[in-house]
């Protein structure tokens, strides 16, 4: 029966990422938003209401290890693994917003749960400051993108083109309510897909007698991820490149601001931060976050060597859990390399790497102006 739920489930979040993708991106154009915004915000939280539900229900009933590992185990999968796999497919494409805003906004959110973690809790207030964060950068983004499309269709409009309506897409309210309709269904699929999986893998796992944190760093958050997964790969498989990437830096955001605020909120005492997750987990999350920027500068696109990069990562992060979690006397020396070599040396790598493109961008730029000293004399 376990068996039969995983298949049916994997098939309602293959069936909901189509839907979802779909409708989102065909609103996108209908109610003047770009495809980004829409990635960062209907996509980016709709995949994200399995961590906010699992989580919720994790700090209700005082399962906080649960809570945190689903949170931040979800975040790192969604940068190495999801982006890792993506861009090993088909390169993405890094919008500019992401550059100056959403990701400095993803990175600062993650050192502040470290820093608002030291005293072993995410509290209320500190939930209630998370949440203020959500509603305040919700309104920014849309605000913003509405202005940025409206400018650029009256800009197509004076420029008396022969056609003067290109790039604006003309949709109906029949039209509207359709892609609506495929969004809810796309998520009630993708909710229900994850709910099924997530319930199986983790009653193997709690069988096997493994960690509460262990679960929600790897069962919970791949299971929770899924949707993540499915319509990540579905977008960039469409060609809808910046609502693939902009899901999975949305989907980090969302996580931290919505699903930790939110859960804290409901906790009566808040939600307790391990000290393992305090050490290691938090601080691979933030230099996830990290790793980003060079990554997303080089050339403005995820490269294929890039998501193998980030996969190769989520591999070794992975062994280093079920090593821990076996007790393994190989896991500090793991962990030690990770931190203290590998990480160093691939921030290292991509700082060089973003340096040689910003030289030659500088360079080719200085060729294509033209020398004072070589103009003819007037």
């Amino acid at each position: 029966m376990t068996l039969i739920l995983f298949v049916i489930g994997l098939v309602a979040l293959v069936a909901g990422a189509e839907a979802l993708v779909r409708g989102a991106a065909h609103l996108a154009g209908a109610l003047g938003i770009s495809p980004l915004v829409i990635g960062l915000t209907v996509v980016a939280y709709g995949t994200s209401a399995p961590e906010l539900a699992v989580s919720v229900q994790a700090a209700w009933l005082d399962q906080a290890d649960l809570a945190v590992g689903n949170v931040v185990g979800s975040n790192i999968m969604n940068v190495l693994l999801i982006l890792g796999v993506s861009a090993l497919i088909i390169p993405l494409i890094v919008a500019r917003q992401l550059l100056w805003l959403d990701v400095p906004l993803m990175i600062a959110l993650s050192i502040l749960t470290l820093v608002l973690a030291q005293d072993g809790r995410i509290d209320r207030w500190d939930g209630a400051f998370f949440v203020s964060v959500l509603v305040a950068y919700t309104v920014f983004l849309i605000r913003k993108s509405r202005r940025e499309v409206a400018a650029e269709r009256a800009a197509i409009r004076t420029a008396n083109l022969d056609h003067p309506s290109a790039g604006i897409v003309a949709s109906s309210v029949g039209h509207v309510v359709l892609d609506v309709v495929l969004i809810l269904a796309g998520l009630g699929l993708l909710v229900l897909g994850a709910r099924w999986l997530v319930n199986g893998a983790v009653a193997l796992a709690t069988y096997f007698g493994v960690s509460e944190l262990l679960i929600g760093l790897t069962i919970v958050a791949l299971g929770t991820s899924l949707p993540e997964i499915a319509t990540t790969l579905a977008a960039a498989a469409r060609g809808q490149r910046d609502i693939a990437v902009g899901n999975v830096v949305g989907s980090c955001t969302f996580n931290i601001i919505s699903v930790l605020g939110i859960s804290s909120l409901v906790s009566p005492e808040g939600i307790k931060v391990s000290a393992q997750a305090l050490q290691f987990d938090i601080p691979v999350m933030i230099g996830v976050a990290i790793a980003c920027l060079p990554v997303f500068y080089t050339g403005g696109t995820v490269s294929r060597w890039e998501g193998a990069l980030f996969f190769g990562f989520y591999i070794a992060y992975t062994i280093y859990l079920i090593l821990h979690a076996s007790d393994h006397g190989a896991s500090p020396l793991l962990a030690h390399a990770m931190l203290w070599f590998a990480i160093p040396l691939t921030a290292a790598t991509l700082i060089i790497h973003s340096w040689y493109y910003f030289r030659r961008g500088r360079i080719d730029a200085s060729r294509e102006l033209p020398s004072a000293a070589n103009d003819p004399p007037r």
